[in-house]
């Protein structure tokens, strides 16, 4: 059982000047340790004056290593938008952010809009060499998409290096639901494994959903996030109902907890995570899009609340596992 300090919301982004005149959303807030701070970066939204539908792109705000004051946030998007016809050229939405050697490396979610779905997705790389400034593509395509068993919505890749092997989390739709004639069709995924010699080219994967559902078949699943500490791997993410998460909060995203021995083999005990909704205030209806990280010993974890991060995000603090101190062994993150 882990037990934690939910520190409450921590960037607001109408409180902020925001680049390219977004206001609102603080969505899929991830970290970036850096020596002097921590950069969170996350995907905010503008709404396009032609079509009237919202564009997401990346931004950052730098806090201080304990997570308790902000120093500063950025003036631009950290990635331009992809061009027309691309993967990602409707929106940015996350961006996980590694460290490579000299570089950071960000394995981008591209959006680009369907006509008889709203919206496609898949994974790219891109690559920044001023130190998580600006990234730029290592090419046009995404480095993961859509294949024989993975018909729709590759989205929300999480990498790890484990024993010179380079380990992805992700997401796959498995399809469209429509639940009445002239209902916008929702989306159904599942988070799936896939592993990588390079981090570039992703050679294995199963096409196969890790984590059983408790929801049924129906369930959909997003945001994966890994860490090991105290001989265990720790996998959180959320989950939610496939319709009516919108306006019912019982179907609404919350989030989930998952524990293995190896990475590779995942036992779901939700119960244990630890992480559940408030009472009231910004995360009571809805808990969504977690990261967690470490950071000089301590183990924090960043999530979205209500509308889907629409007012920012907040911060939770690991405090015991089990009832005792944790441990960490954080790999190659």
């Amino acid at each position: 059982m882990l037990k934690w300090n939910k520190r409450g919301l921590i960037f607001e982004p109408t409180d902020h000047v925001l680049p390219l005149g977004c206001k609102e959303f603080a969505q899929a807030p991830q970290a970036l340790v850096m020596a002097d701070r921590v950069r969170v970066y996350f995907s905010t939204r503008y709404l396009e004056s032609d079509s009237s539908k919202y564009l997401s792109h990346i931004a950052y705000v730098d806090f201080s290593k304990d997570m308790s004051s902000i120093l500063g946030v950025s003036q631009r998007a950290v990635i331009d938008l992809g061009n027309v016809g691309t993967f990602d050229e409707h929106g940015v939405f996350p961006m996980h952010v590694r460290r490579v050697g000299d570089m950071v490396y960000g394995y981008v979610c591209g959006a680009n809009r369907r006509k008889s779905v709203p919206v496609d997705s898949a994974i790219g790389l891109a690559v920044s060499h001023d130190s998580g400034e600006t990234f730029q593509r290592i090419g046009p395509g995404p480095v993961l998409a859509a294949s024989l068993h993975e018909p729709c919505l590759v989205a929300d890749g999480f990498v790890l290096k484990i024993n010179e092997q380079y380990r992805m989390w992700y997401i796959f739709g498995s399809g469209w639901q429509q639940s009445a004639a002239g209902v916008q069709p929702e989306r159904v995924y599942k988070i799936a494994t896939a592993i990588s010699a390079d981090g570039v080219s992703w050679t294995e994967r199963t096409g196969k959903s890790i984590i059983a559902p408790v929801l049924g078949d129906d369930e959909c699943q997003a945001m994966p996030t890994v860490i090991q500490f105290n001989g265990k791997w720790h996998m959180f993410f959320c989950f939610r109902h496939a319709n009516g998460f919108r306006d019912d909060v019982s179907r609404s995203y919350r989030i989930g907890y998952a524990y293995s021995d190896d990475a590779v083999n995942w036992t779901r005990e939700d119960s244990s995570g630890g992480l559940t909704r408030s009472e009231s205030g910004w995360d009571s209806q809805m808990m969504c899009y977690p990261h967690v990280f470490e950071c000089n010993g301590r183990v924090f974890i960043l999530y979205n609340g209500n509308a889907f991060g629409r007012g920012g995000f907040g911060l939770a603090e690991l405090e015991t596992y089990d009832g005792k101190p944790y441990k960490t062994t954080i790999m190659d993150i």
